[in-house]
């Protein structure tokens, strides 16, 4: 009987060591504090441990891992499994979706931006460009368009642009510069101590980030209109750690983006019902700028700056052309 129980517990022992050598936890990179810009990092967590009964986990780290314009190296050398990160932040390292940064691209809507972006995702080029991190490219973090928020007396016309020290990054920089801007880059946790100690006259976000990095707190007026363009943030994973995944493990990743996408928009889209009410409880004014001056602000900064990065990508070896119309029958596909 010992002998039969001995076997028994041994049997269960190695049961239960295998079962704990078989689970599969991954780190993941992101930054700031949970917002809506990571909800659906949070809710893909969510699903794929609920779709493998707890074998598969994600640990989400908001600034514990790395520092986010240092999430894509972190992935190169697999640091940590899965990141976000922004193409803005360093446009060298991933030129290829810098053609969703262009300016006034015309993508209206948050499912218009996950369309154009996953598009532009599966291109071979691109996926190649970011195979030089061992990046595989997962899902995108819409937003929708950028206005800036300011300080001092309100900006609501193109003159007023010149020599304004905005924080703005990739081709929404571009665009501020075009006009007389001063752009600087600091990062989305930086940008509110620049604004506050005067670095910056004006900080360029999507809602949620002014919000959430609270530089609508010091705001003294907010751009309804001026929608020059938004940054692209893809989630990528670890080409390593996705190919070492279990067939299963693959299955219910893959299969949970769409739902942590809807996820993501149902949640943003609240946040939008709610910003009118944020800016009347902190007495922001809203500054809308007239039909004009928006053409003109089109017409000095989209048209050039689309030619350049064209002109400039496709020096380097890059189908530039050829992503840019794929924005655009997306965009029309979409639509």
């Amino acid at each position: 009987m010992k002998t039969i129980l001995s076997k028994t517990a041994v049997a269960a022992l190695a049961v239960a060591f295998a079962s704990e050598a078989a689970a599969t936890e991954w780190n993941v990179s992101v930054w700031g504090k949970r917002r809506a810009f990571t909800e659906h990092v949070e809710r893909l967590a969510e699903l794929v441990s609920e779709k493998t009964n707890g074998e598969f986990t994600m640990n989400i780290s908001y600034g514990g891992l790395s520092k986010n314009r240092e999430n894509l190296d972190g992935i190169s050398i697999g640091a940590f499994e899965m990141a976000q990160f922004c193409a803005g932040y360093h446009r060298d390292k991933n030129p290829t979706i810098t053609v969703l940064e262009l300016p006034f691209l015309g993508v209206n809507t948050l499912a218009e931006e996950v369309a154009v972006s996953h598009a532009v995702y599966g291109h071979p080029a691109v996926q190649a460009d970011l195979a030089r991190w061992n990046a595989k490219l997962l899902m995108t973090s819409p937003m929708p368009q950028y206005n800036i928020v300011g300080t001092g007396d309100a900006r609501d016309e193109l003159g007023e642009f010149d020599g304004m020290r905005v924080r703005a990054t990739g081709g929404i920089g571009k665009a501020f510069e075009a006009v007389g801007g001063v752009p600087t880059s600091v990062t989305a946790t930086e940008a509110y101590n620049a604004m506050e100690s005067g670095v910056v006259d004006t900080v360029a976000f999507a809602q949620h980030a002014h919000l959430a990095f609270r530089t609508i707190d010091i705001a003294d007026w907010w751009t309804e209109n001026l929608n020059p363009g938004t940054v692209n943030c893809p989630v990528v994973v670890n080409t390593d750690a996705y190919d070492a995944l279990s067939d299963s493990e693959r299955e219910a990743l893959d299969s949970s983006v769409d739902e942590a996408i809807a996820h993501y928009l149902e949640n943003y889209g609240e946040l939008l019902t709610r910003w009118d009410g944020i800016l009347e409880e902190k007495g922001v004014e809203r500054v809308t700028l007239s039909d004009d001056e928006l053409a003109q602000f089109r017409a000095i900064a989209a048209d050039p700056i689309r030619e350049q990065w064209i002109n400039d990508m496709s020096a380097q070896g890059i189908p530039a052309q050829e992503l840019y119309d794929l924005v655009q029958i997306t965009l029309a596909a979409q639509r």
